[in-house]
């Protein structure tokens, strides 16, 4: 038997915003307090001070976002399981709540940087309903006609946690040491998520006619996981966006030094760095309102292509073109930008809704994975040639296969294709 779609023509889908847009608030809000954006962007400024109130080294501080990484990797596997078991709605309530308990218990750090270890580690695994594919999964339920511009929307709340984190922790830091910064990271999801996730989350009426008596949840149409993780479509978003994400990762720690390498000044370097994150913000709406018009699998295809052009850039640009090295590292942030709405939306309208979560939570904990070695492996490369070269023409590499991958895709659902 054929599997029906779950999405209906788009074209049948006047009016989402206007029917979802607390949906779409309470996505922004869920993003930005996540502990994959809050956390993640707000830790530097906390480094000093928890180095001067414990004096752990800044390496061993360091350290903690690996424990955070690998966290998040292994809590995004759990979603799929806690999904059907319980129901989004009771995972994110209960998880939101678990956030917020780990933040506050944080206060209560003393000794050994091992406890911090364990609580970034822990906490993504106890509160993993908290991480962008909750989020993303419940845009995807709500909409069609606009789902790239509405998952576009709520994943710039990274950018405004990149923007608002380290200034708001920065001044309870000032106000009150590092126990006020954490104790600020608890209050944002308590006054915020929660109430907005306790008021606001909900299904829409099209798929309420399908709820499941158990969870209570929506009965949901599309690929199985076992199904979709033997399709050549699922294998190939995993190999062309770690390419992407390695190729991303590796740069944001390399732009600065490279530029400094090349003789220009310390301060223009950073300078020109912080275009990075201009330019996600940006190309994330962009792509988002592209993705809902134009073949997906093309406009993916190109965006993971611009680093290409600034990898070339880089190359042949000296230290007084501060304009291509400007262009050249929008090119970098413009796919920064770009990778994370591109992998939420094809692996929705390639596999449908059924198993999203299991199917999105292995892509992520994939890229989360594979790529995170990414900082290591430039720095081999740098150690062994003593050069930044080698590493540029890596990324190239990664900028031309990835959409060479993208391209092989088929322009249909592929859940519309399979029998079962």
């Amino acid at each position: 038997m054929s599997v029906s779609p779950v999405l209906s023509d788009r074209t049948q889908a006047p009016g989402e915003f206007s029917m979802a847009w607390r949906i779409v608030l309470l996505g922004v809000a869920g993003v930005l307090t996540s502990m994959s954006s809050a956390l993640l962007y707000g830790f530097g400024t906390l480094v000093i001070p928890l180095q001067e109130a414990f004096g752990w080294s800044r390496g061993e501080l360091q350290t903690s976002i690996t424990f955070l990484f690998a966290g998040v990797a292994i809590g995004s596997q759990l979603l799929g399981w806690l999904y059907a078991r319980y129901g989004l709605r009771r995972v994110a309530i209960a998880s939101l709540l678990v956030q917020i308990v780990g933040y506050l218990a944080l206060t209560r750090l003393s000794g050994s940087v091992y406890w911090l270890y364990f609580a970034f580690f822990v906490m993504p695994l106890l509160g993993a309903g908290t991480i962008a594919i909750t989020w993303t999964q419940l845009i995807s339920l709500w909409f069609e006609r606009n789902r790239g511009v509405a998952l576009a929307i709520i994943l710039s709340g990274s950018g405004l946690a990149a923007m608002l984190m380290p200034p708001l922790l920065a001044w309870a830091v000032h106000t009150g040491g590092w126990r006020a910064a954490f104790m600020l990271l608890a209050a944002m999801p308590l006054l915020l998520t929660l109430p907005m996730a306790i008021f606001c989350l909900r299904f829409p009426a099209r798929l309420l006619a399908r709820t499941d008596a158990v969870t209570p949840e929506p009965a949901l149409e599309g690929i199985p996981f076992k199904v979709a993780i033997r399709t050549w479509a699922f294998w190939a978003c995993n190999l062309a966006l770690i390419l992407s994400v390695s190729l991303i990762v590796g740069m944001i720690t390399t732009i600065v030094p490279y530029l400094q390498d090349k003789g220009v000044a310390s301060v223009t370097a950073s300078q020109i760095f912080s275009s990075f994150g201009v330019s996600i913000i940006v190309s994330r709406l962009l792509v988002g309102y592209l993705l809902d018009r134009f073949q997906p699998n093309l406009v993916a295809a190109a965006c993971l292509f611009i680093p290409a052009v600034g990898c070339v850039l880089f190359m042949v640009s000296g230290p007084s073109a501060i304009g291509s090295l400007l262009l050249a590292t929008i090119c970098i942030g413009v796919s920064a930008g770009a990778e994370f709405d591109i992998a939420a939306f094809l692996i929705a309208r390639y596999f449908g809704m059924r198993d999203y979560a299991r199917i999105f939570g292995l892509h992520l904990g994939l890229v989360t994975v594979i790529s995170g070695l990414a900082p290591a492996f430039f720095g081999h490369l740098y150690s062994v040639f003593g050069t930044y070269s080698p590493v540029l023409l890596y990324c190239l590499g990664c900028a031309v296969i990835g959409p060479l991958v993208m391209l092989t895709l088929s322009t249909a659902t592929v859940y519309r294709k399979v029998a079962i």
